[in-house]
């Protein structure tokens, strides 16, 4: 009869394996990540340090904003004393569900570095367009609430709000 060899792997081999097999998932992680941070920037997606008017064009395009004062109510404080923290509530008399119904509401900051700061889709399930959530804001702003329909039109409020300590990056040189 033959002797069986030992198959079982030292603790040394055992090491140097599993760091092989370390180093490869890194390097394929890396390597599989290299062609999106290649890309520029894709439709839809702001670039950085991205300018509001760049920004309008980009979500809305030549499409005209209709006062909106009458069907949205916005609701921010003349005076953040923090930023970081800015609590800001949406609500509109406009539909959710019919021909003509509201699609999604944008939140847009004209200083901050990345503009667009929330956007919220709505479905007839939805029940009412209201909004209710937090902001960072980088300086004193007017903040512009976008309200899109689902046949195109556009409705906007805005809000001028001070701020006395920056929430976030300072704002893009214009």
């Amino acid at each position: 009869m033959k002797p069986v060899k030992d198959r079982s792997l030292g603790r040394r081999a055992f090491l140097r394996a599993a760091a092989a097999a370390g180093i490869a998932v890194t390097l394929n992680e890396f390597a599989s990540s290299v062609p999106a941070m290649a890309q520029t920037s894709g439709a839809g997606m702001p670039l950085p340090d991205e300018l509001v008017e760049a920004t309008m064009k980009r979500l809305f395009g030549n499409r005209t904003f209709q006062r909106g004062d009458d069907k949205i109510k916005l609701e921010l404080p003349l005076i953040a004393e923090d930023g970081g923290y800015v609590a800001i509530t949406l609500d509109s008399s406009l539909p959710v569900s019919g021909a003509a119904a509201v699609s999604s509401i944008y939140i847009i900051s004209d200083k901050n570095r990345r503009p667009m700061l929330a956007r919220f889709s709505f479905t007839p399930d939805s029940g009412r367009a209201f909004v209710s959530t937090a902001i960072r804001l980088a300086t004193t702003t007017d903040v512009r609430a976008v309200v899109e329909m689902t046949d195109g039109t556009l409705y906007s409020v805005s809000k001028h709000v001070r701020v006395t300590i920056s929430g976030c990056d300072l704002p893009p040189q214009s």
